[in-house]
């Protein structure tokens, strides 16, 4: 049963924006390591971003200074604010909670084309 619910995905030309949604029970939230995820085509997944129940997060070399992850505890919801986009970047976003040794949403498509 997924979880992890993803939203926001998108077809968007290189320099453009787009912003990730991820709505989660309180209970794989809450205290929890969230992180964002993502897969290119013909490649394996990697950790896009993650962020502490503190705050406390760290990037990717590849989007750093261009994405930026951010929680709201009170909402239970996760969010990657994507700026700069670029061909690379394009992929499927899981989003992902540490509670129950990894869990996993279905994952938001986005595609940066010219």
């Amino acid at each position: 049963q997924v979880q992890l619910v993803e939203s926001g995905g998108g077809s968007v030309q290189p320099g453009g924006s787009l912003r990730l949604s991820c709505a989660a029970p309180a209970s794989i939230f809450r205290f929890y390591v969230m992180g964002w995820y993502r897969q290119a085509p013909g490649k394996q997944r990697e950790l896009v971003a993650q962020i502490s129940f503190g705050g406390s997060t760290n990037y990717v070399d590849s989007v750093k200074g261009r994405f930026t992850i951010s929680r709201d505890n009170a909402k239970s919801t996760l969010y990657l604010q994507m700026n700069s986009l670029k061909p690379d970047d394009t992929g499927v976003y899981y989003c992902w909670s540490s509670a129950a040794g990894g869990t996993w949403g279905q994952g938001a498509p986005v595609t940066v084309s010219s």
